[in-house]
């Protein structure tokens, strides 16, 4: 297959080094066989290239700027931050007046945020396992956690999320645009490392949330901009009062 190389410095899900369409064969370890082995792996270069939102747009920013309202609205503000990874995102939650919690499967990612942001809690925990109880959350922070979700795995992540916020509780997903899966290879800059990612429609996630008693709020698709190399895409939806 034709490969694409990229600059060193392009390190994030939406800038791999090196990306292949991906065809539903094994050639390597994949990252759906072992999520967490392989963000424990990468947990300290992850952190060194992404210490904060200066990867996210202005239309990023605006859009958890939105889903932070949202979610005030509710008269809450308790978030889970589902995939949380290093925790890179928190301060910008917590400057937007929520109180916030993170869950990720890879216990080194958890380390680090634990280590960098010692004052909150973070448990292991995935979008279809996550650690709370039924009725527990104003608000899901999903931001690109669905990149290793088969679209076939939508309504489970769906019924979950239903599951875990409160009546009216406001979820937010980003994700990459498309219809395929692809390869990222020397992941993070670790040369062997090889992970599936996988690429969403904002109409197939919303259609999953409603599915799932959702109302969607928000389903928008955007052209890439600066080093992104994918159109981007936002879904917020509340669930059901």
């Amino acid at each position: 297959m034709p490969s694409e190389v990229w600059g060193a410095q392009s390190c994030h899900p939406r800038y791999p080094l090196r990306v292949w369409c991906a065809p539903a064969v094994d050639r390597v370890k994949r990252m759906d066989d072992s999520v967490s082995d392989a963000y424990d792996t990468v947990a300290e270069s992850y952190a060194a290239l992404l210490p904060d939102t200066s990867a996210e747009s202005a239309a990023d920013l605006a859009a958890i700027a939105e889903f932070a309202e949202l979610v005030r609205s509710t008269g809450g503000t308790t978030v889970m931050d589902v995939g949380c990874g290093t925790g890179r995102m928190i301060p910008t939650l917590l400057d937007h007046g929520l109180a916030v919690r993170g869950c990720d499967p890879s216990p080194g990612m958890l380390a680090v945020a634990r280590r960098t942001h010692p004052d909150i809690r973070f448990d292991l925990g995935s979008l279809t396992e996550i650690p709370a109880t039924d009725d527990a959350l104003d608000g899901v922070f999903a931001w690109y956690s669905v990149i290793h979700t088969d679209p076939d795995s939508l309504g489970e992540v769906a019924a979950e999320l239903g599951r875990v916020l409160v009546p009216g509780g406001v979820v937010v997903l980003a994700f990459q645009v498309g219809n395929e899966s692809r390869l990222i290879e020397n992941a993070y800059g670790h040369s062997g490392l090889a992970l599936t990612a996988w690429t969403h429609r904002a109409d197939r996630i919303a259609r999953a949330l409603e599915a799932a008693g959702f109302e969607t709020l928000r389903s928008t698709e955007r052209a890439p901009e600066g080093r992104e190399r994918l159109p981007q895409g936002i879904v917020i939806a509340r669930r059901a009062a």
